[in-house]
């Protein structure tokens, strides 16, 4: 008896189809998380943010699944923004974070922001 054949995806796309798109923006983030016995404090850069998530450039030894601190504003905004995320992805030193505490209103300035930004997916 043989196996069954599974079918051929024609377009890669369709197997990774991200609920909220991505944009290509460059800002400042503060990263705050658990090393060891102590909370550290590193710099890192956003490269690319959606509705959902934040992309940032980090250099640091952080594991899928930890819940990190962040802080940041966004470009053109004096509002510092202090947020939970959670490592979903991670190449190298760049790492993909889910938003856990993005409240509606900054959800709302979040889409206002995205608006006129290039969508890089």
């Amino acid at each position: 008896m043989t196996a069954p054949t599974r079918k051929a995806i024609s377009n890669p796309t369709e197997r990774r189809r991200r609920r909220h798109p991505r944009y290509r923006t460059n800002f400042l983030v503060i990263a705050t998380y658990l090393a060891e016995a102590t909370y550290a404090k590193l710099e890192g850069h956003c490269n690319d943010l959606s509705e959902a998530g934040i992309g940032i450039l980090l250099a640091a030894e952080i594991n899928i699944g930890e819940v990190i601190g962040l802080s940041f504003s966004l470009p053109g905004s004096t509002e510092q923004w202090e947020l939970r995320g959670v490592v979903r992805y991670r190449r190298g030193y760049h790492y993909g974070f889910e938003f856990l505490t993005l409240t509606e209103p900054q959800r709302e300035t979040l889409r206002r922001y995205l608006a006129p930004l290039k969508q890089i997916d």
